[in-house]
């Protein structure tokens, strides 16, 4: 039993390997952090919150992890190109990119504004080809990695005042797709988490876009079969197989994990 133990384990570790997780300041991106710095892996935090992003490492390091946070605006060219570049100057690889940084507005098509639209295309969406486009020459020089990028149920099917949002996570969930055809023979693998409501400060705030009690909201959430909103280690645990050796032969699909809101 010991030896079956063991080898199972090897699949699962990330010893020795850069994992980059944006937006991880919070919620499921913190979360994931936490657990990859766990099984091993040198942890790069990038976000905008920087308080929030320091907190983040210092809660890593003090369990014993390895963790590093970057100031980087996903959405900009210039902070995503000069970051990538400083992470594999000092580390000389990166090997899972959880494109994980996100945005709300709930908002129907009518009363959305330019700006808004623009924000979620540029966080939820742009920001995964900018990173995407500079770490896989990096990945393809180490000959492999994992990108796994957070879309959404609703990237699956529709939902109501979100139009911006289902737009760019319907756009992740197709990205993803077409990335793993253009790079798998380079070894990478590209994969998407569809989380459906996570207790996350993401989902509290968007009670309070619609004008709704936030209580009453997230037990209406809670409405699905397994009868819970999911947890931010619940996602977590999705993204930790599609980074491992346990997904060895996964690409190009995206992983649902809503408590079977979909089904």
């Amino acid at each position: 039993m010991v030896s079956k133990n063991s080898r199972i384990l090897d699949h699962i570790s990330l010893d020795g390997k850069v994992a980059i997780v944006t937006g991880g300041s919070s919620g499921i991106g913190l979360a994931s952090a936490e657990l990859l710095a766990e099984v091993g892996a040198t942890v790069v935090i990038l976000d905008i919150n920087e308080a929030a992003g320091i907190k983040a490492v210092d809660q890593i390091k003090k369990s014993g992890g390895k963790a590093k946070f970057l100031f980087c605006d996903v959405s900009s060219d210039s902070d995503c190109k000069q970051t990538i570049h400083a992470i594999h100057k000092e580390f000389g690889r990166i090997d899972v990119l959880f494109n994980n940084a996100g945005v709300m507005r709930r908002k129907n098509v009518v009363n959305l504004e330019e700006k808004d639209w623009d924000l979620m295309i540029n966080v939820n969406l742009k920001s995964i080809y900018l990173l995407s486009r500079y770490v896989i020459p990096i990945m393809i020089e180490g000959k492999g990695g994992s990108i796994i990028n957070n879309g959404s149920g609703w990237g699956i099917k529709g939902g109501p005042n979100a139009v911006a949002y289902c737009a760019a996570k319907g756009g992740v969930v197709n990205m993803t797709r077409a990335m793993a055809i253009d790079f798998g023979k380079q070894g990478i693998r590209v994969n998407c988490v569809c989380p459906g409501d996570v207790d996350t400060p993401l989902l509290r705030g968007e009670a309070k876009q619609l004008g709704l009690d936030v209580e009453e909201f997230m037990k209406e959430a809670a409405d699905r079969p397994l009868g819970r909103v999911g947890d931010v280690k619940d996602v977590a645990h999705a993204v930790l197989y599609l980074a491992s050796d346990l997904s060895s032969w996964v690409t190009g699909t995206f992983l649902i994990v809503d408590g079977g809101g979909l089904a």
